[in-house]
């Protein structure tokens, strides 16, 4: 898919908190710069050190913002939901990516040039407060986790990453199972611990009756304990 198959009113519904700032002309301009990028399952969206050139809106699909650590394990920073916008920071920073991006599964992302980018927020003051807004969001949600990350024990970021999950990505229609399934090395780099202790944790939240567990899917049968577990750390 390509920007010429998309109508105005389709590329408003991908970037609505873009597009409703902008003149008509403005617009025009961005329309003639819009394009969609398909990604598979697992495939790499940017790595670390590359040059930013696009900023990225994720339409459809999960993806992971992660950092290699010591000794080859990663350390997942955040992940995208539908309608987010990101690798454009380290572009505003005229430095590289220090993080890398993947797919956890199919998805398709809005790539704009940040070259247009610039054009416009030099045009359209509502446009440059939004992304002013949305760093400040960013670097709020970042220096919380950290400290999650950081000062609580393996139950309490565990169960930390259940309930940022079920924030981030919501549940099915049962209105308990997490609408995203990890792997136990992605969930274990997530709350940042080794997988043997993932895996273990998660059994004991089973038996204690926190969660239910079917393979990958992960059922909270009490959130308000989860809660109880983050906040006391």
């Amino acid at each position: 898919m390509n920007k010429k198959e998309l109508t105005d009113k389709e590329i408003a519904e991908c970037i609505p908190d873009i597009w409703q700032p902008l003149t008509n002309q403005q617009r025009e301009f961005l329309s003639q710069s819009f394009i969609i990028q398909k990604y598979k399952k697992n495939e790499t969206i940017y790595c670390e050190g590359e040059t930013p050139m696009h900023l990225m809106c994720l339409l459809s699909g999960k993806v992971k913002i992660y950092k290699e650590g010591v000794g080859g394990r990663s350390q997942i920073i955040r992940v995208i939901k539908d309608k987010e916008y990101f690798a454009y920071r380290a572009y505003f920073a005229e430095g590289n990516f220090v993080t890398a991006a993947a797919a956890f599964e199919p998805c398709t992302i809005c790539l704009i040039p940040m070259p247009a980018i610039m054009k416009l927020l030099k045009e359209n003051n509502e446009l440059a407060l939004f992304f002013i807004r949305q760093l400040s969001i960013d670097l709020g949600i970042s220096d919380e986790r950290t400290v999650n990350l950081t000062q609580k024990h393996i139950r309490g970021r565990l169960a930390e990453s259940l309930l940022f999950l079920k924030n981030t990505y919501g549940l099915e229609e049962d209105e308990s199972t997490l609408s995203i399934y990890l792997s136990r090395e992605d969930l274990a780099n997530l709350s940042n611990m080794t997988t043997s202790n993932a895996i273990r944790t998660l059994s004991n939240f089973a038996t204690e009756r926190l969660i239910t567990i079917d393979g990958r899917k992960i059922k909270i049968i009490d959130e308000d304990k989860l809660k109880k577990i983050s906040k006391i750390g």
